[in-house]
């Protein structure tokens, strides 16, 4: 068995990652798109929304419409605004507010300024800061809740270093998927997804189907962002190893998953 050659590794990029979560009829749910079969990064695959984060996303702009990040370093304001900017740019999700005011938009604040920001947003055309000085918003960044950190192998061609975030849905926004990068989009139940993706019906990489694995662990929305609030992330860089046709992952056991080891099919990694 042949473990995977770290030589001449690309440097990781900084991304985030969010795990929309609402309560539904049978129990917590979590929102999940498709990504687009000609993305060169999981194609076709059954994800979370998120993304690396853009140039305008460090914009010293961006630090005096945020709340929630006192004591945080720079860094870890930067990816909250980018976890934000890529739920909006994604799933049409804005965890924001008027300045001065304390309840998060509703839909029918935030319908034209999806009309208005998305695409640009997406295509880089304007940063983040612009959006928020044009509208007068504030980013919600405490509703955003640490819960896991994972970094590309080595061995791997493009590479992100990759902070998730679980988030409580606000309730008078909706949820849709942007049909470019995204073509496909559910509200799902954590079991049903690991079910189906156990059946072939849905492809889900390794890191999203251990966090799928991980947030069923919680029976509600509440329970999740608690959950989520008290535990202390590890980050994990899976090691891998070659053989028999197959793929065998390793993770570090106080990662808080429940398993370390995972095998799949060689070219499902």
């Amino acid at each position: 068995m042949n473990s995977a050659s770290s030589k001449s590794a690309a440097p990781p990029r900084l991304a985030a990652t969010v795990l929309l979560l609402r309560d539904g009829p049978q129990g917590l749910e979590v929102f999940m798109v498709v990504r687009h079969q000609k993305i060169d990064f999981a194609a076709g695959a059954l994800v979370f929304p998120g993304g690396k984060m853009a140039a305008g996303d460090h914009d010293p702009r961006v630090l005096a419409r945020c709340s929630g990040v006192d004591g945080l370093s720079a860094e870890q304001v930067v990816l909250r605004v980018g976890a934000i900017r890529e739920a909006f740019e994604e799933c049409g999700v804005l965890l924001a507010r008027r300045m001065g005011q304390s309840g998060l938009l509703n839909t029918e604040e935030l319908a034209p300024l999806g009309a208005r920001y998305r695409r640009p947003l997406d295509a880089g055309e304007i940063g983040i800061a612009e959006m928020l000085e044009a509208e007068d918003l504030q980013l919600a960044c405490e509703a955003l809740v640490p819960f896991a950190h994972w970094i590309t192998p080595k061995f791997m061609p493009k590479r992100f270093d990759t902070h998730f975030y679980v988030v409580a849905t606000p309730a008078e926004q909706h949820a849709l998927h942007d049909g470019r990068e995204a073509v496909d989009s559910v509200w799902i139940r954590p079991a049903d997804a690991m079910a189906q993706a156990q059946t072939g019906e849905r492809t889900l990489v390794p890191a999203t189907l251990l966090n799928v694995e991980k947030l069923g662990e919680a029976k509600s929305c509440a329970d999740a962002i608690k959950s989520a609030t008290c535990s202390n992330v590890v980050c994990v860089e899976p090691e891998f190893e070659f053989g028999d046709g197959l793929v065998h992952m390793k993770i570090p056991a106080d990662a808080g998953y429940r398993i370390t080891e995972f095998s799949m099919p060689m070219g499902k990694a």
